[in-house]
């Protein structure tokens, strides 16, 4: 939820009180009652100004949007102007309480018609949990207001009615139904559907004698005041009550379930978004790996909901072994007999929540039984956690992974302070240690945001520093994809000793799943381990040695199992395993696994075939590819052996190049040159004759090479001294960058490199001062790669035509936009600082500044140096 208008008007998640003065305000709340539709500006002026709008409407109105857009909406609302009026965009019926309360009565009330009133209760339940207060409270003084709160007034007690009648009509305990029916007649005393629930809600608790009082009230009031008699449904409730035919509800005593000892954290949404599944459903599954915080979720919603709504009942299957299912069941429901009609008669009658905890290593048993008592009890719902679907048709899941970055740094904080007094001070703090906020960063990342792994991680915080922990766990960003995993299950192996066994270590809730696996599962697993950053079907299967059926089969059940987590990536299925999955995983896979070296194949073939493709009219798509696979293309770089690295490392020069990570891979490319030398330079050779590709490591490597400038002279030989034309289309133009014009290499013959030959030929011209030879080879160069497709090669000759051209602004800007597609931040920014210099030069003070600031920006959001 967005913003909220049952009660005083708030904006975000968690809510804080809109910005503005109080007109602001009472347009945003117009808005926001007809969110994502436009609302015409004399409505609004109507709603704002009344019968006495001042002079210049239309500007005053104005005026309202433009403070309303300056006071701050969240990210990705807006207001939108057209000539029909104004339209608040990026919000649906869903972030507005008031839109979403009214939907939930509708639909609550077509429930209750249709005779599901079990169904009826929950939304109905939900659309008036909505609410906090008043309608609009603080924006009462607008003249709209008025009448829009008296109309959502009137649906929140038509809701009330209908709640009343649907948890009557499901069995439900008529208690808490008396409370607030007896409060809502107090203000509508002569509503006569209220007054005759009243009487069965009181009658059902038994008060026979109150509900007969309150029949004879209404009854009373009606004739003096209306001269009318007691309508046919309030007849019915007095009759019924003669009758004695209008019981109540008596729970049994059932196992409630345990109250958390600590604060909830980090799953706001997930608890709103579970809380409207079981509303919605009567099967819901919280699905996740292990320590992602599925049981805890479920006791928060159970903990939430309001006292007499639904009788909530635990059944915790986590030490329950086969057959013993419905044992544990039944001692949760307070019966001695196992059997399915015993348990379906503890339930007649009740609106039973049955939360059934950890099912993953009985789900063959617990499934069929779930079902069974769902089918023969209408008042049921069902809340099950599991590290797998039960897999019932009506099954609804709600699948838990990582925490958000900011929601796990907030619970390392919070259990870090309760570990340590004062902890949380030397992070945020006003003397706090200005590196501490990115080791918690790094803590959490390389715990995966799981919050298990993150309260045992806090818990170390009594014997350890922060920096200790962060590098005991071996996960500095930079490492992460490498295969330094560090102890974390060493470091994370002391729990909460009162917890269940599988829950006090890492390593045991790892195992946990593990051992639920079959052994080709497991074989699997562990091979999927050699990948980084995930793989799909295709990999997995090329990798593992088998067809992609078989990949596929595997795949899908180790993501059923909460081992591997699927999503969609470039319109493909990529499966990722969680760090701490993966650590425990390749610790199970041998050094010798033909998955090692499987998967380093792999990834030099896909680098060489999308590497022919990265300078034509799929530049895009190929770049995109290549970056999903980025980091286990780093990580098969890592592995391979020295002949295989150099080949791989010429396959990426373009992607690195187009892509503008230079700086970002040449420490990799550094050690590698190392692993080259270490195998052995016989007489300055390179083995396998891949000189060329050993020189595109030195000038990719920069700086780290530059140290070593016999690296240098040894890649000008085998460049300068061969025989043969270059096979890599960028040597020739990386040389050229790093040594200067003076040592110029034979341009290849392809159409690419000969465009890019007369692109290098008219920049060189440009910094001669020789104008006609630039505008005819740049000129060239723009055709050439024009036809080709290559969006920066374009850019390229663009940006020196620039230069040349007496509006250079059109051409500048058609560049930018090339390299913007490409996302190379360092051209970008070279070229956003070079066209704030023609403003200014121009006289176009303001332009020149804001392009100033969007190339700082742009470095910032890069990580390179600021520009200015």
């Amino acid at each position: 939820m967005i913003f909220r208008l049952l009660g005083p008007l708030t904006v975000g998640d968690p809510p804080v009180p809109a910005a503005g003065g109080p007109r602001v305000r009472a347009l945003l709340a117009l808005l926001l009652l007809d969110a994502g539709r436009i609302v015409p500006a004399g409505r609004l002026v109507d709603g704002l100004y009344g019968d006495e709008p001042p002079t210049g409407a239309a500007n005053a109105l104005q005026s309202q949007v433009s403070r309303l857009r300056r006071a701050g909406l969240p990210e990705g609302v807006t207001v939108e102007h057209s000539a029909a009026g104004y339209r608040l965009a990026g919000v649906g019926g869903e972030d507005v309480d008031a839109l979403r309360f009214e939907r939930l009565a509708r639909e609550g009330a077509r429930a209750g018609a249709a005779g599901d009133a079990v169904r009826a209760e929950g939304l109905l339940r939900e659309a008036l949990g909505l609410w906090r207060g008043p309608a609009l409270a603080d924006v009462r003084e607008a003249p709209y207001a008025e009448g829009q709160a008296a109309r959502l007034d009137a649906l929140r007690l038509d809701a009330l009615e209908e709640w009343a009648a649907a948890r009557l009509a499901a069995g439900g305990d008529p208690i808490p139904l008396v409370r607030e029916l007896t409060d809502a007649a107090a203000a509508h005393p002569l509503r006569e559907r209220l007054r005759a629930l009243q009487i069965r809600a009181l009658a059902g608790a038994g008060r026979q004698a109150e509900a007969l009082a309150v029949y004879e009230e209404v009854r009373g009031a009606l004739a003096e005041e209306l001269g009318a008699d007691p309508s046919a449904e309030l007849a019915a409730a007095h009759l019924a009550v003669l009758r004695g035919d209008a019981g109540g509800h008596r729970p049994v005593a059932a196992a409630r379930p345990p109250v958390p000892l600590t604060d909830f954290v980090g799953r706001e949404r997930e608890r709103e978004r579970l809380g409207a599944l079981l509303a919605a459903v009567r099967l819901v599954t919280l699905v996740g790996p292990g320590g992602a915080g599925k049981t805890r979720l479920a006791l928060e919603l159970v903990q939430r909901e309001e006292p007499g709504t639904l009788e909530a009942v635990f059944v915790d299957l986590g030490a329950v072994g086969p057959g013993e299912v419905a044992g544990a069941c039944a001692r949760a429901l307070g019966v001695r007999d196992a059997g399915p009609d015993a348990l379906l008669r503890a339930l007649a009658g009740r609106p039973v929540l049955l939360v059934v905890d950890n099912c993953e290593h009985v789900v063959a048993e617990a499934a069929p039984l779930v079902r069974e008592l769902l089918a023969g009890s209408g008042g049921l719902r069902v809340l099950a956690t599991s590290r797998e679907a039960l897999g019932i048709t009506g099954e609804s899941l709600l699948p838990l992974g990582a925490l958000a970055p900011d929601a796990a740094e907030e619970l390392f904080l919070r259990r870090g302070a309760a570990a340590r007094p004062g902890f949380a001070e030397t992070v945020t703090g006003p003397d706090a240690d200005p590196d501490a906020r990115a080791r918690v960063r790094e803590v959490c990342a390389a715990l995966d945001g799981l919050p298990l792994a993150l309260e045992l991680a806090a818990a170390r915080l009594r014997t350890l520093t922060l920096d200790e922990l962060a590098d005991r766990l071996g996960e500095r960003l930079g490492d992460r994809l490498g295969d330094r995993l560090g102890d974390r299950f060493r470091v994370l192996s002391r729990g909460d000793r009162t917890a269940p066994e599988r829950h006090r270590t890492l390593a045991a809730v790892v195992k946990w799943s593990w051992e639920l696996l079959g052994e080709e599962e497991r074989t699997a697993a562990a091979r999927f381990s050699v990948f980084r950053g995930g793989a799909t079907a295709g990999a997995a299967a090329a990798v593992w040695g088998t067809d992609r059926a078989d990949a596929e089969d595997l795949l899908a059940s180790l993501a059923e199992k909460s081992l591997l987590e699927a999503g969609f990536d470039t319109g493909a299925v990529r499966y990722r395993m969680l760090e701490t999955v993966r650590a425990y995983a390749a610790g199970r896979l041998p050094a010798d696994d033909p998955a090692h070296a499987a998967h380093t194949a792999h990834f030099l073939a896909l680098a060489r075939a999308a590497d022919a493709e990265l300078r034509g009219p799929d530049q895009l798509d190929r770049l995109a590819r290549l970056d999903a696979e980025d980091a286990n293309l780093r990580a098969a770089l890592r592995r391979a052996d020295p002949a295989d690295g150099l080949r791989l490392v010429a396959a990426l020069t373009g992607y690195w190049w187009l892509r503008g990570r230079r700086g970002q891979v040449s420490g990799l490319v550094a050690e590698l040159l190392e692993r080259v030398d270490t195998a052995g330079l016989v007489a300055g050779e390179v083995p396998g004759g891949l000189g060329e590709e050993y020189a595109l490591c030195v000038l990719t490597a920069g700086a780290p090479a530059g140290e070593r400038p016999e690296r240098l002279d040894r890649a000008r030989r085998l460049l300068t001294e061969r025989a043969e034309p270059l096979r890599q289309p960028f040597t020739a133009f990386l040389w050229a960058t790093a040594v200067g014009p003076e040592d110029r290499l034979p341009v290849p013959s392809d159409a690419w490199s000969r465009a890019l030959g007369l692109a290098g030929q008219g920049h060189l011209a440009l910094a001669h001062g020789d104008r006609d030879t630039a505008e005819q080879a740049l000129s060239e160069a723009l055709t050439a790669f024009r036809a080709l497709g290559d969006r920066w090669g374009t850019a390229t000759a663009l940006e020196g035509l620039s230069v040349l051209s007496p509006d250079p602004f059109p051409l500048l800007a058609e560049a930018l936009g090339l390299f913007e597609s490409l996302g190379v931040a360092e051209d970008i920014v070279d070229l956003l600082g070079r066209r704030a210099a023609l403003h200014e030069a121009a006289g176009a003070a303001e332009a020149a500044l804001a392009d100033r600031a969007r190339a700082a920006e742009t470095a910032r959001l890069a990580g390179l140096p600021a520009p200015f």
